[in-house]
C-alpha cells in the first residue's frame, strides 16, 4: 500500500515513510493522500490526546508501522507540554479558544514539530537509509524555533533554518538565535518569508545526488508536519461534547489565523475524515491574498508584502493551498499548470466550479493592524484574557463572520508573551520597542504567567548571527551542503 502521490503528476505513489523523508515530491509538488480515511469520533470520545493522535494519524498513514507510531506519539507528548491536555479549550464570552501554545516554544508549531522528528527517524529506519538527513526549513517566525527544538542533537540529522531578517518578532528571533544543539544552524535572509521559502524549494527541487546527505523539510510542505495538526481539531470537538457545549453531530466553525494555509488545511482534512465542521474561516492580516482568493478565485501575489505585528501571516505565496486545490479537483494537470503560472506570473485563476467547492467550506476575512490592537484590548478588558496578535486576527474575523447559528472555535496559535511589545501596546497604548522588556511590564499589569521558555531568553547566549543576501542565499547554502557532503 502506497497512500501518497504528488499534487502535480500521476507518477507512481509513495509510502508514508517515503513522503515524510522526501518532504517535497521530485516534480516540485506536495504529497497528498490518494484517499482520506474515514474516522468515527464516537469510538474515541473519551480518549487522551495521545490516543486521539494515534487514531487520526494512523488513518492518514495507514501503512506506517503502528507500534512505531504509538511509540513516537508517546515520546513526543509525554513530557514536552506544560499541560496534560496538550491543547486545552477555554471559553471566553461566546468564543472558545483552542490554546495550541503550551509546548516547548510556546507556539502551535510545537504540536507537529515535537512529533515530526520521531516520525522521520522511524521512516528513516523503515527505508534503511544510510545517509545523514539535512532538514531545510523556512520560517515566518514560529516554525523555525519549533523545528530547531524538535531536531536538535538528533543523530544523523542536521537542521538549517532560514528566516526573514528583521521581519519576525524580537522574541522569535532570540529564540532561534540562541538555540542549542550541535546539529543546528540559523540563517537570516535579507528578504521576506517568500524569499526564504523560495530558496528552500529551489534547493530541494534542483540539487545533486549527494553521497552522504538526504534533504528533507520541516515546513508544512512535509506531510509528516501537517498530519499531527489534524489531531487537535478532533480534540477540540470532543472537548465541546464533554463540556455539553454542543450536541453530538452538531457542526461547528473553526477560525484560523492563516498564512501558509497549513493549519486551516488540517481542519479541512479533519472535516473530510468525518468531523462535523460547518465552516473554516481563513483569517488574514493586511496581507490578505487568501481572503481575496476565497472571494474571487484569483490568486494574485503581485502586491506588496507588509510587515505586521502578526508575522506568521506575513506570506504571499501560501504553499498548502496547492494541496487543497488538488484534494478538491483531483486534477494533477490543472494543479501543475496553476503552479507554473504562479511561478511565472505570481498569479492564477481557478475554474468557477472549483471556486464554488472552496466557498462551500471556506470563508475569508482580514483584519487591519488597528482592528487587531482593538481586539486584543477588548478581549483583555471584557474577559481578562490575553491573546497574541495572530489569535486577535482570528477573533476579529469571528465578528466579521457574524454567524450566530454555530459555535466558534478560534485557534489560539501563540502565547501572548511571544509578542509582548505588540500586546502591551494594544492594552496600554504605551510603546516598548524591546519584547523582553515588554514581557516583564506585561506581567506586572496582568499577572498572567510568563511561560518559562520565554522568561529564560534574557539569560540565553546568542549563537547565530549570519545574515545572507536573498540573491545569494541559495548559492551559500548549497556550498555549505557540499562541504558537509565531503566531510
Amino acid at each position: 500500500m502506497k497512500p501518497f502521490r504528488s499534487t502535480r503528476s500521476k507518477n507512481d505513489p509513495v509510502s508514508s515513510a517515503e513522503a515524510i523523508v522526501q518532504g517535497l515530491a521530485p516534480d516540485g509538488g506536495l504529497y497528498c493522500p490518494q484517499k482520506i480515511g474515514q474516522l468515527d469520533y464516537h469510538e474515541f470520545k473519551d480518549a487522551s490526546y495521545e490516543e486521539i493522535a494515534l487514531r487520526v494519524i494512523s488513518a492518514l498513514f495507514p501503512d506506517f508501522n503502528q507500534e512505531e507510531l504509538a511509540k513516537d506519539i508517546r515520546l513526543a507528548y509525554a513530557d514536552s507540554f506544560r499541560t496534560d491536555e496538550i491543547t486545552p479549550l477555554v471559553k471566553k464570552g461566546d468564543t472558545y479558544y483552542l490554546e495550541l501554545w503550551h509546548g516547548p516554544t510556546c507556539a502551535f508549531k510545537d504540536i507537529a514539530l515535537t512529533l515530526l522528528p520521531k516520525l522521520l527517524k522511524s521512516a528513516y529506519r523503515a527505508l534503511q537509509i544510510q545517509k545523514d538527513i539535512v532538514i531545510l526549513t523556512a520560517t515566518s517566525g514560529d516554525t523555525g524555533k519549533a523545528a530547531l527544538e524538535g531536531f536538535k542533537d538528533e543523530e544523523h540529522v542536521f537542521i538549517k533554518v532560514l528566516y526573514p531578517h528583521q521581519m519576525v518578532s524580537l522574541t522569535q528571533e532570540m529564540q532561534m538565535r540562541t538555540t542549542g544543539g550541535n546539529n543546528t544552524e540559523v540563517l537570516a535572509v535579507k528578504g521576506n518569508f517568500d524569499d526564504c521559502q523560495r530558496t528552500v524549494k529551489a534547493i530541494m527541487e534542483n540539487h545533486p545526488d549527494y553521497d552522504h546527505l538526504l534533504l528533507s523539510s520541516a515546513n508544512s510542505i512535509n506531510i509528516g508536519r501537517l498530519a499531527p495538526q489534524v489531531v487537535y481539531y478532533f480534540k477540540a470537538y470532543l472537548d465541546l461534547l464533554k463540556k455539553n457545549e454542543i450536541k453530538d453531530g452538531e457542526a461547528i466553525d473553526f477560525i484560523v489565523p492563516t498564512g501558509n494555509f497549513g493549519d486551516i488545511l488540517a481542519g479541512y482534512i479533519a472535516k473530510e475524515m468525518g468531523l462535523p465542521v460547518h465552516k473554516l474561516i481563513c483569517a488574514s492580516n493586511k496581507n490578505n491574498v487568501l481572503e481575496d482568493f476565497i472571494h474571487t478565485g484569483v490568486y494574485d501575489a503581485n502586491r506588496p508584502l507588509y510587515n505586521t505585528a502578526s508575522p506568521s501571516i506575513d506570506i504571499l505565496v501560501s504553499s498548502n493551498l496547492e494541496r487543497l486545490l488538488y484534494l478538491m479537483s483531483q486534477d494533477t494537470e490543472l494543479i501543475a499548470g496553476l503552479m507554473q503560472e504562479l511561478k511565472e506570473k505570481r498569479s492564477y485563476q481557478i475554474p468557477s466550479s472549483l471556486l464554488e467547492k472552496i466557498q462551500s467550506v471556506f470563508a475569508g476575512y482580514s483584519c487591519s493592524e488597528e482592528e487587531m490592537k482593538k481586539t486584543i484590548q477588548e478581549v483583555y478588558q471584557n474577559d481578562h484574557y490575553l491573546i497574541d496578535p495572530h489569535t486577535a486576527v482570528a477573533a476579529c474575523a469571528v465578528k466579521k463572520y457574524n454567524d450566530a447559528e454555530h459555535k466558534h472555535v478560534v485557534l489560539s496559535t501563540a502565547s501572548p508573551y511571544k509578542f509582548s511589545a505588540a500586546v502591551f501596546e494594544a492594552i496600554t497604548k504605551e510603546s516598548i520597542p524591546e519584547d523582553l522588556d515588554a514581557m516583564d511590564r506585561l506581567f506586572d499589569i496582568t499577572h498572567q504567567e510568563i511561560p518559562r521558555p520565554l522568561s529564560l531568553l534574557k539569560e540565553a547566549e546568542i549563537r547565530f548571527s549570519e545574515v545572507l543576501e536573498k540573491d545569494s542565499a541559495k548559492e551559500t547554502i548549497e556550498r555549505k551542503l557540499k562541504e558537509m557532503d565531503h566531510d
